[in-house]
């Protein structure tokens, strides 16, 4: 599969056991300074993480110009993928949680390494052939360890993608005095259960700026199910005007919308719903 102009994944067989792996082709002469870095920052990790949750990289070499990473091949992809493929209306809350339950293993093992991942969506969560999970997507982590020193802030921001900014913290797209900390990985594990819940990425039609003002003002997102909108509150609530500059009609027309698209018979537990609204809570301490 080709994900860019620089890199290529394949499946291959391992000739001596027959275990099937993925190839990974990237084109160093053509990648930036900060690809690189990138992609220095996730072999180098990857040979420091020792994780049955976390992705790890068998071997890593060069030939030419050419960067060569062999991993486990996951047959059943990312979670985005189970989504796109099998649960285009969102998964049941029981697969849910046990996708969430080896991503957040695999997360907290990080964070008690010193690490920020910043970068955890339903696509960095694969799963192997017997069920494993494995957190993966570890070239935008940063360690809060530095010189023997761990600091409480971080105030290191890199040029996300503009693809990733929904699952991104409040406090990390400020860009402020303030910084962020591990907690900015916990609202991303809320907005990814939304995201596996519903079937698709929250605050994806809005507009970027908007978007912003949504998750620093409110109301907070949430898995759609049966009780979120009551039978015939849609249309009640789709006429109700915003009270910050027409932020809270858009989200409430967005909401209506994508609400549609979901079976009034599907249901989360009030336990699912207090956990999600846990981890987006707008102060960090709080989540």
């Amino acid at each position: 599969k080709r994900f860019n102009n620089l890199t290529s994944v394949y499946l291959a067989r391992h000739t001596p056991t027959g275990m099937q792996v993925a190839v990974r082709i990237t084109d160093l002469e053509n990648c930036s300074e900060e690809h690189l870095k990138a992609l220095q920052n996730e072999v180098v990790l990857s040979h420091f993480f020792q994780h049955p949750n976390v992705m790890t990289l068998w071997t890593v070499f060069t030939a030419g110009s050419w960067l060569w990473v062999i991993s486990p091949f996951m047959a059943y992809g990312s979670a985005r993928h189970l989504l796109k493929t099998y649960f285009p209306e969102g998964m049941s809350e029981a697969l849910i949680g046990n996708i969430l339950f080896g991503a957040i293993r695999g997360l907290n093992y990080m964070h008690q390494n010193g690490y920020i991942h910043r970068n955890i969506k339903a696509s960095h969560i694969l799963i192997s052939g017997d069920g494993l999970v494995s957190l993966s997507g570890l070239n935008n982590l940063y360690s809060l360890v530095n010189n023997g020193q761990k600091s409480k802030v971080v105030y290191d921001f890199p040029q996300f993608s503009t693809s990733v900014l929904p699952w991104l913290s409040p406090e990390l797209l400020r860009q402020d005095l303030s910084g962020y900390n591990m907690k900015s990985d916990i609202y991303s594990v809320g907005i990814t259960a939304c995201e596996l819940a519903n079937g698709h990425v929250p605050f994806q039609d809005m507009p970027r700026t908007q978007m912003l003002l949504q998750k620093l003002k409110g109301p907070t997102y949430c898995p759609w199910d049966i009780n979120t909108f009551p039978r015939g509150e849609s249309r009640m609530k789709n006429s109700r005007s915003g009270v910050d500059s027409g932020i809270g009609e858009s989200m409430t027309r967005t909401m209506t919308s994508e609400r549609l698209q979901i079976p009034f018979s599907k249901t989360f537990s009030p336990a699912f719903h207090n956990l999600v609204e846990l981890c987006l809570q707008q102060d960090p301490e709080k989540r």
